[in-house]
């Protein structure tokens, strides 16, 4: 999870005063967040659609379920409440890619990748082989069962297919999946200054192909399912909202409409581990499945709710990891899920 600086203590307690509206989104605040590479998102909607965010209150507290929040994996206490963030909320990306445009077009930068360059580049090429395995009709389970394919073959599948990346921020991961072979390419954000900013990067750097669009995926407008759907970080930050746990079950609402059956979702994340991310699919698939059944219909056998919307396909396990408690883990996560 990001860290999250304290401010220098007041010689005179006296002269304390609340924040105001640009002390949450001041230079020091942003350059914190710049800082951490384990955050990027660009969701965590203010935007709320009174009707879905009913609807995901009541499936939350109808269903036999936790809460996503309750799978943080920074929690000592499986009860205790996620903390909320200001990189929950759309008005501080709004701001900080206010910033990144201006330094774009004065400077030519691109901006931060969240995550790092390293990791990004392992998503993207992690994604290609997945993607080849399925095109020849495998399933594969680990990396290493990547097949060797010949390049006019894996340029000719690539081709064929639609990668959506919600959260897109700058768009380099798109540029990169680009360079990889994808063509069919989208990126949605709902920070205009984030697709502005994506749409002058991909120009500059002769990938103007790649579609940018302002959507927020909590109350997406897409009407299209795309074959390959990528998420970096926007997940993580959905639940630093103040209302991040009924936001998640409208996040997974949203992207099971927008995953085409078949595809893949890839989710990469720093505030979940890959069992905590199955765990929440899981639990989402079994709610989604059951929750039409009455009381008379939730009876019959088991079979009933056989067929679940996503199942876990595979995940990275090319990423350095670190012993901590007995158990071994590592600082981000990346998963990929079928859509059944």
């Amino acid at each position: 999870m990001a860290g999250i600086r304290l401010p220098p203590e007041e010689p005179d307690l006296s002269q304390s005063r609340a924040p105001t509206s640009v002390d949450l989104v001041s230079d020091d605040d942003r350059s914190v967040a710049a800082d951490s590479w384990s955050i990027k998102s660009d969701y965590g909607s203010t935007l709320d659609d009174e009707q879905r965010q009913a609807d995901a209150t009541d499936a939350l507290s109808s269903a036999a379920l936790r809460p996503a929040s309750d799978y943080g994996s920074d929690k000592e206490d499986p009860d205790a409440e996620v903390p909320t963030s200001m990189l929950g909320l759309q008005s501080y990306w709004d701001a900080a890619y206010a910033d990144e445009l201006v330094n774009f077009q004065e400077h030519g930068h691109a901006g931060e990748i969240w995550f790092g360059a390293e990791v990004m580049e392992t998503v993207a090429s992690w994604a290609k082989s997945l993607c080849n395995n399925l095109s020849q009709g495998l399933m594969p389970n680990h990396i290493d069962d990547v097949k060797s394919v010949p390049d006019e073959q894996v340029e000719r599948d690539l081709s064929g297919w639609s990668v959506l990346d919600i959260g897109t921020g700058n768009g380099l991961l798109l540029q990169e999946l680009a360079k990889l072979g994808f063509s069919d390419l989208t990126g949605t954000d709902y920070s205009e200054g984030a697709i502005n900013l994506a749409q002058s990067l991909a120009d500059r750097d002769a990938f103007s192909h790649i579609k940018f669009l302002v959507d927020d995926i909590l109350e997406t407008k897409l009407e299209r399912q795309f074959q390959l759907v990528m998420d970096k970080g926007t997940l993580d930050a959905i639940g630093l909202h103040p209302d991040g746990s009924i936001k998640r079950v409208m996040y997974w609402d949203s992207v099971s409409k927008l995953v085409a059956p078949g595809g893949l979702l890839i989710i990469t994340s720093c505030n979940s581990t890959k069992d905590e991310l199955v765990q929440e699919v899981d639990d989402f698939s079994r709610r989604k499945l059951c929750a039409s059944l009455d009381a008379e219909t939730q009876k019959q056998p088991e079979n009933s709710c056989r067929d679940p919307p996503f199942r876990y396909l595979s995940h990275v396990r090319t990423y350095p990891t670190f012993m901590f408690g007995g158990s071994v883990g590592s600082r981000v996560a990346t998963v990929a899920f079928l859509r059944i």
